[in-house]
C-alpha cells in the first residue's frame, strides 16, 4: 500500500519534464535569467544545464520546437506547493447550516430559529431554511411562504436571501447569505 500512496504522490507532483525525461531533438531554450539562447540541440542544452547546476525544464510542450528553461527544478517546485498553500490559507470555507420549520410554526418557535440563523450568519455561513409540508399541507403552500417572509424580516439585518423561495418535492426552500458591509451601510 505505501508503494502505492509513493507513486500517486509522484504522479500528482510530476507535470513538467526535466533533463534526460525531455525525448525532441530540438528545443528552444532560455537561461536561468529570461534571456532566450535560441534552438538547441536537447544533448547540449542538457549539457549546458548539468554545467551550471540546473535542471532543463520543458515548460511549453505545444510549442513547435518545445520550449525549455533552465532552473533549480526543486526550488521552482518548492516555490509552486509555498504558493499552493498561502492560496489555500486565505481561501474561506462557507457551510450551510440547515434550519427546518412547518407551515404553522409559532412565533416563539420562529424567533427562537431566527437567533440560531443570525449566529449562523455572523460566522460567515450560508442559511438553507425550508418549510416542510405534510399531508394536506401541501395545498397550502402559501402559508409556507408567509411563514418564510416572516423569518425574512426577523433576520433582514444580518442576512440577506440568495435565493427565492423555491419549492423543491414537499419542501419550500430558501437560502441566506451573511449581508455585506456595504449593504449595511446603504440601511
Amino acid at each position: 500500500m505505501s508503494a502505492f500512496l509513493i507513486l500517486r504522490r509522484c504522479l500528482e507532483i510530476k507535470e513538467l519534464q526535466i533533463n534526460e525525461e525531455i525525448r525532441e531533438k530540438e528545443v528552444r531554450l532560455v537561461d536561468e535569467n529570461g534571456e532566450q539562447l535560441g534552438v538547441v540541440a536537447t544533448n547540449r542544452a542538457i549539457d549546458m544545464a548539468i554545467s551550471k547546476k540546473l535542471d532543463l525544464v520543458k515548460v511549453a510542450p505545444n510549442a513547435k520546437p518545445p520550449v525549455c528553461r533552465l532552473m533549480d527544478y526543486g526550488k521552482y517546485k518548492y516555490d509552486m506547493e509555498k504558493k499552493e498553500k498561502e492560496a489555500k490559507k486565505k481561501q474561506k470555507v462557507i457551510n450551510i447550516k440547515e434550519l427546518r420549520f412547518s407551515p404553522n410554526i409559532e412565533d416563539h418557535d420562529l424567533n427562537t430559529k431566527a437567533k440560531r440563523a443570525i449566529d449562523f450568519l455572523k460566522n460567515g455561513d450560508r442559511v438553507k431554511v425550508s418549510v416542510r409540508f405534510r399531508g394536506r399541507e401541501m395545498g397550502h403552500t402559501d402559508l409556507g411562504r408567509e411563514v418564510l417572509d416572516k423569518f425574512v424580516d426577523l433576520v433582514s439585518e444580518y442576512g440577506v436571501v440568495d435565493k427565492k423561495p423555491k419549492m423543491e418535492g414537499r419542501s419550500l426552500v430558501m437560502f441566506l447569505s451573511e449581508k455585506k458591509d456595504d449593504d449595511k451601510s446603504n440601511n
